[in-house]
């Protein structure tokens, strides 16, 4: 494991505070986010920043979500320990590290080679046992299913029906829907075969989903 300093420390529980201040009450999710080590997963350039509520660019012209945003999806998703989740769009690794820290089997695919790689090091060296994926998130990984949750990191307009298929029946899938500006965080509960209750959960951003592997078979 990686040692982190007591400021690291101080400052993440300022910002679970602050998330708890925001309306965000699932103890569980804010358990995990208070032990994850959000400053770890950032650019150097940004690490003063890393517990303040906000997104921060990272390689590959991607972003670290912000917190906020992140324990709004891990709530909507609601799963808990030894739940199968699919996430669509590594990214930083940061998600999948909170699910992690919350005893859920997390499968994860990303389609940028650089940040896949960088994920694989990072939960590896903080301890936690990921699977791992290079490739297009619009098919999934129906080999591994059906999942308990399924949570989308990126905006897309309309969900893959491969996704929706890979949920099992009761599981919940967690997406940001719309366009590149402003999206609707959305929640799709499989209640039967073709059956799906839609709710919705207010506006958020996010770079959006495309298909492919970036610098391989690409198809945006």
């Amino acid at each position: 494991m990686i040692e982190e300093s007591f400021e690291a420390k101080g400052k993440r529980k300022r910002l679970i505070e602050e998330l708890r201040s925001k309306g965000i009450n699932d103890e569980r999710v804010l358990g995990a986010m208070g032990k994850v080590p959000r400053h770890l997963f950032m650019d150097d350039a940004f690490l003063r920043h890393a517990y303040q509520d906000k997104a921060f660019p990272i390689a590959a012209g991607q972003t670290i979500s912000q917190p906020y945003t992140v324990a709004v999806q891990t709530v909507l998703l609601g799963v808990g320990k030894r739940d199968k989740v699919l996430e669509v769009g590594t990214g930083s690794g940061y998600q999948a590290a909170v699910l992690a820290e919350m005893g859920v089997k997390v499968y994860t695919i990303e389609r940028q080679r650089e940040l896949y790689r960088k994920a694989q090091i990072m939960l590896g060296d903080l301890g936690y046992r990921i699977h791992f994926f290079l490739g297009d998130g619009y098919e999934g990984q129906p080999q591994y299913g059906p999942y308990d949750g399924i949570i989308i990191t990126a905006a897309t307009a309309e969900v893959p029906d491969k996704l929706l298929k890979q949920l099992r029946i009761g599981g919940r899938l967690v997406v940001p829907r719309g366009e590149r500006d402003s999206q609707v965080m959305t929640l799709y509960e499989r209640r039967g075969e073709d059956d799906y209750e839609i709710t919705t959960h207010g506006y958020f951003v996010f770079v959006p989903m495309l298909r492919g592997i970036a610098n391989g078979n690409d198809r945006d």
